[in-house]
Order: C-alpha cells, then sequence, then structure tokens
C-alpha cells in the first residue's frame, strides 16, 4: 500500500439506530474506531452506547439533526474521525453532503459524489440508463395523463422507501395524490419533485447488490426479491429472488451484466444496488439506483459469505476487489419487524419497548452455520419516537434451502418477546408459513391476494387467548400472596369456608371490546375454573405458571407492567391490559369521539364545525413517521366539535373531533330551539 493510500482509523456514522450499529460491529472486528452522532430523543439510544465516542446533535426532528451536514461534519472533527460512513436514509444520498465530507479532508466511504447526483434524480437516472441500455419503464408527464395510461405510479424523484409513492387508477385521483405525494417527498427528502410511470400490477421487485471499487472493478454480488411490500416499503426480503430461480436459463446472467452496466456507466464506486421491476415472464425494467448500503443487505452477506460494510471500508482505502465474485449458496430471509399495528392500516406505533428478545445466533455479522442473525438498534427500555422510522429490527435466516430458511425464521418470530408496543410479528410469522409464500409465488400485489385479514390474524386463537388470561390471573394473584402483609403463605382469595369465585378482568391488545374474565378458586392447592374446561393448573408462580391444556402441560411466562400483562409460551405471546374494577368517569370519552389512533403531527384540515360529513370522508391527514395517514369520518354526521389545530401535536388517544350522528344533531338543534323559544316567552313574561 502506497503513503498516498488513505488509511480510515476512526469512522463516524452520519446515522442512528440498526444501521449505526452494523457499522460499528465491522469497524470493531477490524480495528477501527467508532463515532456516534445522535439527536435528543436518542441520548440514551444503543447506537450511541455501542460507538467509542458520541457526539450530540441538539434537536429532535431530523431536519435539526440528522440531515445537518454541517453539524456532521463538524463532530467528525471534534471526535477525531477521518472517515463518515453515511448508512442509509438520511444524507447518505445527498450529493452535497458526500462533496462537503471530502472538501473536509475526510474519507468518504460511499461513492463519487457525481455518481450519486447522476442517480439523485430518478428521472434523469432512467434517462442515462436508457442511453446506457438498461431497459426503463417510459416517464409519464402528469399533466398529460389519459385514461389509457393508467393505472400509473407517482413517485418522488429524490429518496425512495415508498415516501412519496402513489399508486392512481382514476384520473379524478391523479391531482390530489400527485399534492400529497409531493408533500411527502418534500418532508422526506427535502425534494417535492415526483414524476409518474406505468403501473405494473403484479410486478417482481428484484434488485442486484452491486460493489465497485477505484480501479475499475464491479461485482454483481448476488440478487435479491423484495416483492412483500406494504404502502410501497418492503417487508420481506430474500436471496436468491424466487422468481429468477424459477425463470432460470440466462434471466440472471443477463440482471448482472445490466446492474454492471449501470454501476460502471456512473463511473460507480462502493456498495450500491441496481433495482429492477420484473413481470412474470422475466422481463425486466430499470428502477432506480440506491447509491448507498441497503437495508436488505444482510441477505447477501449470508448467502455469499461476503461482509459488505468491510469491502465499503475496504474500497474507500483504496483495495481492489477480488476478481473473482463471491459465489451464493442456500437461501436467506429477512424480515422487518415494525412497530405498527397490520390490522388497522398499518398505523405506526410509539411508546416504550419494555422487552425484546428475539433467538439468535448471531448479530450484525456472519453465520458459521444455519441459524438466525438480528440486527437491531432497539434494546430493553428503548423509546419508539415519533421522529423516525419504526422499524424495531431485521431478522434474518440462512440455511441451505428456501423451506428450512422459512420455519426458522418463523419459529424464531413466533417465539420472540416484546412487550410494550404493538408490531408486526404475527403478520411476518404468517406470511413465512402461508402456502402461497412457500410456492414461491410472491408479486408486489402477494398482500392483497392473499388478504390482509388472514396474514394479519393473531397467532393465539381465541381459546389460546382465554388460557393465557387464566395464566395472567394466577400469576397475578401468586403475587398479591408475595406482597401480603398478612398470612402470606395463604393463597389468594382463602376462606375457611367456601366462597365466591376471585375474578379478574382484562381487555386482549387490539380488541378493546371483547372483555375477558377469569373466574377462579383456590382451595387447598387446587384452582377451581368453572368456565374453561380442560384447562387444569399445575404450578403458579408471579414470573411462571404451568397449565395442562386439553392433557398437555405447557408452561407461560408472565410479565407485568404497568396495567399491562404480557403472557408468551412457545409459538405464540398475548398481550392483556388489566380492566380496573371501577372506572374513572375522566377516562371515558364522549360518545362520537374520532380519537388520534396514532401520535403525530396535524398537517390538513379538510372540515369545520357543523359540516355535515359522509362515512369514510376525509377529515383531516396526520403526519407521523415522515408518512401522510388519512383520518376519514366512521360514519355520516355532523362534526359537532373539532379539537384540533393545523400543526398541533397528537399523542395516541387524544380527541380529533367528535361526530354526531344526524338524529342526535336534529334533536340537539330542537332542545336549543326550544330552549332558546322557553328563554324567550320567560323574558316576555317578566316583562308583562
Amino acid at each position: 500500500m502506497s503513503a498516498t493510500t488513505p488509511v480510515i482509523t476512526s469512522v463516524l456514522v452520519a446515522n442512528r439506530g440498526e444501521i449505526a450499529c452494523r457499522v460499528f460491529a465491522t469497524c470493531r472486528a477490524m480495528g477501527i474506531g467508532t463515532v456516534a452522532v445522535y439527536s435528543d430523543p436518542d441520548a440514551d439510544a444503543p447506537h450511541v452506547r455501542a460507538a467509542d465516542a458520541a457526539v450530540a446533535l441538539p434537536g429532535s426532528t431530523s431536519a435539526e439533526t440528522y440531515l445537518r451536514g454541517d453539524l456532521v461534519i463538524a463532530a467528525a472533527r471534534q471526535a477525531g474521525a477521518d472517515a463518515i460512513h453515511p448508512g442509509y436514509g438520511f444524507l447518505s444520498e445527498n450529493a452535497e453532503f458526500a462533496q462537503a465530507v471530502i472538501d473536509a479532508g475526510l474519507i468518504w466511504i460511499g461513492p463519487p459524489p457525481s455518481s450519486i447526483t447522476a442517480m439523485g434524480s430518478k428521472v434523469n437516472a432512467k434517462e442515462a440508463m436508457a442511453a446506457a441500455g438498461v431497459p426503463v419503464l417510459a416517464d409519464l408527464d402528469p399533466a398529460a395523463v389519459t385514461a389509457a395510461d393508467l393505472p400509473l405510479l407517482i413517485k418522488a424523484s429524490a429518496g425512495g422507501g415508498g415516501r412519496g409513492m402513489r399508486i392512481v387508477r382514476e384520473l379524478s385521483e391523479l391531482d390530489e395524490a400527485v399534492a400529497a405525494a409531493a408533500r411527502e417527498a418534500e418532508s422526506a427528502f427535502g425534494d417535492a419533485t415526483v414524476f409518474c410511470e406505468p403501473y405494473i400490477e403484479r410486478g417482481h421487485h428484484i434488485e442486484v447488490q452491486v460493489m465497485a471499487d477505484q480501479h475499475g472493478g464491479v461485482w454483481a454480488v448476488g440478487e435479491r426479491e423484495c416483492s412483500i411490500q406494504r404502502r410501497h416499503q418492503k417487508v420481506v426480503e430474500e436471496a436468491p429472488a424466487p422468481l429468477v430461480e424459477r425463470i432460470g436459463g440466462d434471466m440472471r446472467a443477463t440482471l448482472y451484466d445490466a446492474a454492471r452496466t449501470a454501476a460502471s456507466s456512473i463511473g460507480y464506486v462502493g456498495a450500491g444496488t441496481v433495482e429492477f421491476l420484473a413481470s412474470a415472464d422475466g422481463r425486466f425494467f430499470f428502477l432506480e439506483t440506491n447509491t448507498r448500503l441497503q437495508v436488505e443487505h444482510p441477505v447477501t452477506e449470508l448467502t455469499t459469505g461476503t461482509d459488505l460494510v468491510a469491502w465499503q471500508l475496504r474500497v474507500a482505502q483504496g483495495e481492489k476487489l477480488d476478481p473473482t465474485e463471491p459465489a451464493a449458496t442456500g437461501h436467506s430471509i429477512e424480515v422487518r419487524l415494525y412497530a405498527e399495528d397490520p390490522a388497522r392500516d398499518w398505523q405506526p406505533q410509539s411508546g416504550t419497548v419494555h422487552t425484546i428478545d428475539i433467538p439468535a445466533d448471531g448479530h450484525f455479522g456472519l453465520l458459521a452455520r444455519p441459524g438466525i442473525r438480528v440486527d437491531s438498534g432497539i434494546a430493553d427500555g428503548s423509546e419508539i419516537s415519533t421522529f423516525y422510522d419504526p422499524m424495531l429490527a431485521k431478522v434474518i435466516s440462512w440455511a441451505p434451502t428456501r423451506a428450512r430458511a422459512a420455519a426458522m425464521l418463523a419459529r424464531a418470530l413466533a417465539d420472540a418477546k416484546i412487550h410494550g408496543v404493538v408490531t408486526n410479528r404475527d403478520l411476518l410469522v404468517n406470511i413465512l408459513r402461508e402456502e402461497q409464500y412457500l410456492t414461491g409465488d410472491t408479486d408486489t400485489a402477494y398482500l392483497d391476494t392473499v388478504g390482509l385479514a388472514e396474514l394479519s390474524a393473531p397467532l393465539a386463537d381465541p381459546r389460546a387467548v382465554q388460557v393465557a388470561a387464566v395464566a395472567a390471573a394466577l400469576a397475578q394473584s401468586a403475587a398479591a400472596r408475595v406482597q401480603a402483609q398478612v398470612d402470606a403463605g395463604l393463597p389468594s382469595g382463602w376462606r375457611n369456608l367456601p366462597s365466591v369465585y376471585q375474578s379478574k378482568t382484562y381487555l386482549p391488545a387490539g380488541n378493546d371490546d371483547d372483555e375477558l374474565t377469569v373466574r377462579y378458586r383456590i382451595e387447598r392447592g387446587r384452582v377451581q375454573l368453572p368456565d374453561l374446561a380442560g384447562v387444569d393448573a399445575i404450578s403458579w408462580t408471579p414470573s411462571e405458571v404451568v397449565l395442562r391444556v386439553d392433557g398437555v402441560a405447557r408452561r407461560y411466562t408472565v410479565t407485568v407492567v404497568d396495567d399491562q400483562v404480557f403472557v408468551d409460551w412457545p409459538g405464540a405471546s398475548v398481550a392483556l391490559t388489566r380492566v380496573p374494577r371501577y372506572t374513572d368517569p375522566s377516562a371515558v370519552a364522549r360518545p362520537g369521539s374520532l380519537l388520534a389512533p396514532m401520535p403525530g403531527s396535524v398537517i390538513r384540515i379538510a372540515v369545520a364545525e357543523g359540516d355535515r360529513v359522509v362515512a369514510g370522508q376525509p377529515l383531516l391527514w396526520l403526519e407521523a413517521m415522515k408518512m401522510e395517514h388519512t383520518i376519514a369520518a366512521p360514519t355520516d354526521g355532523v362534526v359537532s366539535v373539532l379539537a384540533v389545530t393545523e400543526g398541533r401535536q397528537l399523542a395516541v388517544g387524544e380527541v380529533l373531533a367528535v361526530i354526531t350522528d344526524d338524529a342526535a344533531s336534529d334533536a340537539a338543534a330542537s332542545d336549543e330551539a326550544e330552549s332558546a323559544e322557553s328563554t324567550t316567552t320567560d323574558a316576555a313574561t317578566a316583562a308583562e
């Protein structure tokens, strides 16, 4: 290595969460120092604790902190870092930031600014790829779109991650969809530019991982399929791609050639991804080039045995790629575990993650044998903020076959203990075990085809939930006796003569209308359960209950946090809320109240008090996790109360508006008229 070859001794990661932890892991393995940056909400985040040093970026929002390139560069200088790794998202595809890093005399662990610029605008990128001979979809001018062009897809020219994307199937929806996509793109990327292209209803999202050095060498490091998406954001990713495996022939070689051509044509250096949209018959079209490391890079690492972050660092120091591309073996599947509720229109969640314990064989690195890898920037006690993406973890499996990889991953997720926030865990397990998925038939319409109701169904059936409630009740009973001041050795509810049953009532998570009441009586070491045949208690402590269910002994772990009770057992979990014996009247919402389904900010209001609305009519829009969410009227009626204003920050459960049905409104108006008439009559009488 020559004297002019740059040497990296300390890396600042201009990012947060899981990707910062991921880069730090490889840096430690290579003997390189690490520096974290953090916003106010992230002051005690795992990525801060994982670094050798950390520098605060005062503020809460991305715009105040992680998107401030000047502050990030100043932090690198302050901490003595000689290189900056951008991770993904935030400034990772910002050419001006990349150039500023270089101008500051720091090593930029990413592609040249010119490559980022070339691919930064999807409109310009498609033109460049067409000129290089890579197949592309035609661009459509929103002002010139006709019914013959439908359906079409509106996309943000800058950024990715599904933000600023809308599908349009009716011309009447076009203007509002363009405006909404532009607003979302401006919020997420600082660039409101959007464009349209034909929408392939049942396409396959195929991408090729590329790695290029500073000497003209380019690898195509395997392909991935990322077709299972919600709101144009990936949910399940895997390598190799089932579609490419099914088509066979020269499809893989042709994809790799197109990806290498795309990288070479823009002088690419470092890790990147060339994304394509493929039809069921194997035809494919260029979508975009992500000039950074992808969220789903672990599936490529596990199938090729290649540490992509290590190669990013090696390339940044001038090393050449090996002459032979890494070969892929086996199958790897990654799922994104989000704090969100799929059954309620993917509502993002926030709050405290009390416990996150996912069975794993490794973290952030390669696996020596079939197993599970977990990449996460969340730990017990972490707060899920409304300011950032609600991803809790990436859970990845590797096995010799796809079927085994899916089975292992499903079991790891089903056995995970995740307490404190609603997640998409059950959805992920159901996908991995669903017949159509297991055949490899996973196009972009998969969730709609199979049905979200089926896929988001709880792993625990109603009887399992009832049994879990029994475990919760007995654990709480045992805890009460442990804490008892008098006669702690006696069972809860003990009487010297038979007495009434004790009872505890719970609400299962996500089902506020279905209370579960457990009646039980403990007598001479035995538990009587009059309402649940086939269930007997073997032992019970405040944290563990063993029940015989239909003749089979099962062990339940019980965790209590305030009014929440979490019951876990092999293959499933249930979250319950304890119902108090007496209800606080101040906690009861007024009839007709429309409550905030998620934390966020009110960005638009479409109605005023007194307006008549119909079910499904948009009332207002919230922004949460950089996405727009429409709040619609749940029923026909009148907006009798509008409790919010634009710009207001909301917590979950805050009252947005009160919708009174027409009959009630007419009755109220009649009462008001009668009251007014009575007042007038009384006044006239008094005057006489």
